[in-house]
């Protein structure tokens, strides 16, 4: 197979469970003005695959999943400035990614920096840049914090508990086994709460002598929104940015106000990458932490790209730490 002709991609024609995740060749598209074609060697798995595959995000079909990836450049089209045949990339947010060859706006890439592996890229741009815009802007941490985590043991978790614990914050990690507590602990969070087997709610009281938390970031909505706010200080912060147990329910604003007046925000990555300058940003920030050792990214589970399915249901049913990766 001629790799700039020609590929292997993973369609989704009808949304559902796993099982319509279709693998098939086809002709590789050949990148327009302003676009380059990448050779992918790892692409990214995120729960926001999952939400797309389901439908909860409402999407055209057919499509390509997937919004993270790496690899070198291949071809480029024209009007294309700053990047060269055989340039190492990255990016996220940049829906396609489910294929052994791609176009995209170059734009949107990032070249890697000597040192970063293609493969630590694609575990680490959208789960990372997630950490950085949570962590440094939808709320900036500051020394004597204290910080609730959700699925701390989870890719952007175990990012967002390092993160903050750099920043100064008092980092509370929130799992669901006693397995993942050691992976949370070893990523930063001083204080673990094992759910169901502990609250929530009853733990950040305790270990801030009732004041509550300053922020608390939810990635988990439907089962865990209410104990997010109840675990808040007066004026504390609400990030949801994510839903692995189904959308929250909606919030009454009359129950946000009162004596408590909590803040609640529902960011997302695509809005603070939005800009050429915000991506950049964002992105040599991540850089750095990672080469200070400040943030520190485990090694990744792997899965043959052909084997998506397989690798959608592992991430369903939690039964994977950390960052997940497809392998063409």
């Amino acid at each position: 197979m001629n790799d700039d002709l020609s590929r292997y991609a993973v369609r989704v024609h009808a949304v559902g469970g796993p099982e319509v995740l279709t693998w098939a060749q086809e002709p590789a598209p050949l990148p327009g003005p302003g676009e380059v074609q990448l050779r992918q060697t790892a692409i990214g798995l995120n729960f926001i695959d999952v939400y797309l595959r389901g439908g909860l995000y409402p999407t055209p079909l057919p499509f390509v999943p997937g919004q993270e990836g790496a690899g070198v450049v291949t071809r480029l089209g024209p009007g294309v400035e700053g990047l060269k045949v055989g340039t190492r990339v990255a990016y996220a947010g940049v829906l396609g990614a489910y294929a052994t060859t791609r176009t995209l706006p170059a734009e949107r890439l990032v070249p890697l920096p000597d040192g970063l592996s293609e493969l630590t890229a694609a575990a680490v741009m959208l789960k990372g840049m997630t950490a950085e815009y949570l962590a440094r802007r939808a709320h900036q941490v500051r020394p004597g914090e204290t910080v609730v985590v959700h699925a701390a043991a989870g890719g952007v978790g175990q990012l967002l508990c390092q993160w903050a614990r750099h920043l100064g914050a008092t980092v509370v990690g929130v799992v669901g086994s006693e397995e993942k507590a050691r992976v949370a602990s070893g990523c930063g969070a001083e204080h673990v709460v094992v759910l169901p087997r502990q609250s929530l709610v009853d733990e950040v009281r305790r270990l801030t002598r009732g004041r509550g938390a300053d922020v608390v970031y939810d990635s988990v909505g439907r089962s865990t929104l209410d104990a997010s706010l109840d675990a808040l200080r007066p004026r504390g912060l609400l990030v949801s940015f994510g839903q692995s147990s189904g959308l929250p329910a909606p919030v009454s604003l009359a129950a946000l106000g009162g004596a408590r007046s909590l803040f609640v925000t529902r960011p997302s990555l695509h809005a603070y990458i939005h800009s050429r300058e915000e991506l950049e940003a964002s992105a040599a920030a991540l850089f750095d932490v990672l080469a200070l050792g400040v943030v520190r990214v485990t090694e990744p589970t792997r899965f043959p790209l052909a084997d998506v399915a397989q690798a959608h249901r592992a991430l369903e049913a939690r039964q994977t730490t950390g960052a997940v990766v497809l392998v063409p």
